[in-house]
């Protein structure tokens, strides 16, 4: 279904979704930037309650396909659909409740520069609740703030931030709304290996407090492995497989046997090979 106009939504508020069902479903998505053919057919649906990790190689559209979730990207063709409600389509204004409920974790955590930790965790609090009192912005940025460990830091600058500390307090920034999903880009790119685990340790934290759910896009094997509870491969424009983590290490799948081979060396020190 191309997308040449707009169509009226209607108003919805959403539901907490029963973990397990089916939260958001991609459907025959096709996307082209130029000559360059990003999906064909794509086909993919995320559970309430459980982190999807999207795993590919460099320019295969992972980080495009939570983008055009959250209507960053527009797909050429094909359904998103969002607890039922197809968003696919939608205006800036009918994606306002979808971004309140919906919230990513950029790569590069994407702090503003010029704002403290404080006021960039309550950035989207002043963007998507104009209303909310001084006092409970303040108690809500606090609260996200100790929520990832970093109570306290409200008056600290990003600059005075490790690599580590960014990603936490962009996590803190996309919690602050109270999301019913998080998305995470490419999470542990660039990091140490322990600072890397704990930010794995931290994607398992937020499903345990907030009964998220998350889905995570990246490349590397041993975040993937032990965050995900189930993972989909997106090769050749499309997904090739989703499973568990142990049908993955079972898989026969040509392009899922090619990336896990390629990389087996990540996973022999975690013993997970």
């Amino acid at each position: 279904m191309p997308f040449g106009h707009h169509k009226e939504a209607p108003t919805f508020e959403f539901h907490r979704p029963t973990p397990g069902e089916q939260l958001i479903h991609f459907e025959h998505l096709q996307k082209s930037f130029g000559a360059k053919r990003v999906y064909d057919d794509l086909e993919l649906d995320v559970r309430a309650g459980e982190t999807l990790v999207v795993l590919g190689g460099s320019g295969t559209g992972k980080s495009v396909l939570l983008k055009c979730l959250i209507g960053l990207q527009r797909p050429d063709a094909g359904r998103i659909l969002f607890q039922g409600h197809e968003v696919t389509g939608f205006t800036e204004e009918q994606f306002i409740p979808v971004r309140r409920n919906v919230a990513m974790v950029f790569q590069g955590a994407a702090l503003f520069d010029s704002l403290s930790v404080g006021e960039n965790v309550a950035y989207p609090l002043r963007e998507h609740f104009p209303d909310m009192p001084m006092d409970e912005v303040r108690q809500r940025v606090a609260e996200k703030l100790a929520l990832v460990n970093l109570p306290g830091t409200e008056r600290l600058m990003p600059s005075d931030l490790s690599g580590g500390m960014k990603k936490r307090v962009g996590l803190a920034r996309a919690i602050a709304t109270n999301p019913e999903v998080i998305l995470w880009d490419e999470p542990t790119t660039g990091l140490d290996p322990v600072t890397t685990q704990s930010i794995n340790a931290m994607i398992n934290s937020m499903k345990k407090k907030l009964g998220s759910t998350s889905i995570v896009v990246t490349h590397d094997l041993v975040s993937a492995f032990a965050v995900g509870d189930r993972m989909a491969m997106l090769a050749n424009r499309r997904i090739v497989q989703v499973g568990t983590p142990g049908e993955f290490r079972r898989s026969k799948v040509p392009e899922v046997r090619a990336f896990l081979d390629a990389r087996r060396v990540e996973l022999e020190p975690g013993g997970m090979s």
